[in-house]
């Protein structure tokens, strides 16, 4: 004869119990979650509204903005301004909206923000590159010390070596050039060193040992298999280092007064001179620096994660 046991549904005291699905239950208001979630609300709308504020502006007419300047919408709706600022608006219809009709060459001031930036930034991937393998493969005498005294740099201001800069760069007779413009910051940063040294030392070295055994040279094994290994923190070091020559304002200002070698960041100024009216074309220079900033931001939104991933990853906080 078998038995079948039924299961426990009673307590001691013979009460049924029931289980709460784990679905089924809410969480409790806590006022610091809360909290912190208006604080991040408050940051991203203080972030995004001069975007937002930006845009307004650029697709307004440039009259029509003195009419109602406090409007949240653009005022007229057009899309004169970036017409304006890209060359393909006429002189009649730029002042119909309110612009100068002086013509800026936008496209040149963009390909000098992309020889600028993009020469400037590989010099210094790269060098930083050798300089922090041989700190963290190479051993030689003195090499923590002279790694002592160059780490010091990240605690000096960029404004103080401006003028040091300049002056350099102005006895070489280099200025209103790219030479000019790029060999201050292509040769050294202490930053991207730093960087690409903890994370050199946080990758084994077997590989590496291996194949010097094999009577692979140095700089064979540096090419060949530290840098692949390394690609995503060379990487970042680039796209973060061409954000910031592309942003770069103060030292293009300094030493470059051809139009030829400016980088787009100086077009704003420009083009801003180039109206000889008392009432500046507002929606003109919100519409060009909306342009100056937009590959920027692509380029962040598309490589954020890689950039984050790889500063956790190096150990930096």
């Amino acid at each position: 004869m078998s038995t079948t046991t039924a299961p426990a549904t009673a307590t001691l005291t013979g009460a049924t119990t029931h289980r709460v699905p784990t679905g089924a239950r809410t969480r409790r208001f806590r006022p610091g979650r809360a909290l912190a979630w208006v604080y991040l609300a408050l940051v991203v709308l203080v972030t995004v509204f001069p975007f937002y504020w930006m845009l307004r502006t650029a697709l307004s007419n440039n009259f029509a903005l003195l009419t109602n300047p406090a409007s949240p919408f653009p005022v007229d709706f057009t899309w004169g301004p970036f017409l304006r600022v890209l060359g393909l608006q006429s002189v009649e219809e730029a002042r119909a909206e309110g612009g100068s009709g002086a013509s800026v060459d936008i496209w040149v001031f963009v390909r000098n923000s992309v020889v600028y930036a993009g020469i400037a930034t590989f010099c210094q991937v790269f060098f930083a590159t050798l300089a922090a393998y041989a700190f963290s493969r190479l051993q030689w005498k003195g090499r923590d010390l002279v790694f002592g005294i160059m780490f010091t740099a990240l605690m000096i201001p960029g404004i103080l070596t401006l003028l040091p800069n300049f002056v350099t760069i102005k006895d070489l007779g280099l200025m209103n050039s790219f030479a000019g413009l790029i060999l201050p910051g292509a040769l050294f940063s202490a930053f991207n060193i730093f960087f690409l040294r903890q994370f050199f030392l946080g990758m084994s070295s077997e590989i590496e040992e291996a194949a010097l055994l094999d009577g692979a040279g140095r700089m064979r094994v540096l090419f060949q298999i530290t840098i692949p290994l390394a690609s995503g923190p060379i990487t970042t070091l680039s796209i973060l280092g061409f954000i910031n020559y592309w942003n770069d304002y103060f030292w293009p200002l300094l030493v470059a007064n051809d139009e030829s070698v400016q980088p787009l960041t100086l077009a704003l100024a420009v083009f801003k001179q180039s109206s000889p009216q008392a009432q500046p074309d507002w929606a003109g220079l919100m519409a060009a620096a909306l342009l100056a900033a937009l590959p920027m931001l692509i380029v962040f939104f598309i490589f954020g994660r890689r950039i984050v991933n790889s500063l956790g990853f190096s150990g930096l906080k």
